[in-house]
């Protein structure tokens, strides 16, 4: 059901001491990161999974500013399937839907603002090659 998990931080260098830390005793290894940006971690799958960013909108990290909760969708018509329709029932466009290859080649997603100002995004991570046609 999730894709992963975006946690605000004014302080990156921090955080990312804080996550290293933690996450390792997890099994969880750092990713390719963007420094300055967003550091991330994955799993066993290779897939960055869990990410600490500074808030894209420049503003000062607070509860809930940075925080996407994203879902995963089964292809890429899904994702724009959901945005559409999270627009028409009074969401927010935060990012049309498209490749976005800083996070992967293959990273797919729409990101939306609910009608209570969450953030979320749809995501599907597979390739063209690997999604089942009809």
């Amino acid at each position: 059901m999730f894709s992963h998990v975006t946690l605000g931080t004014d302080d990156l260098d921090r955080a990312r001491a804080f996550y290293d830390a933690v996450l390792a005793r997890l099994g969880l290894e750092l990713a390719p990161s963007e420094p300055g940006a967003f550091a991330a971690w994955k799993g066993g799958d290779g897939v960055a999974r869990f990410y600490v960013v500074r808030p894209r909108n420049g503003a000062a990290a607070s509860v809930g500013n940075g925080v996407t909760v994203a879902f995963e969708a089964p292809d890429r018509a899904a994702v724009d399937a959901g945005h559409a329709a999270g627009l028409s029932q009074g969401g927010s466009d935060e990012g049309a839907p498209g490749l976005r290859p800083i996070y992967h080649p293959d990273f797919y997603g729409a990101y939306l603002r609910d009608p209570d100002g969450n953030k979320i995004a749809l995501v599907c991570h597979a390739p063209p090659a690997a999604i089942a046609q009809p």
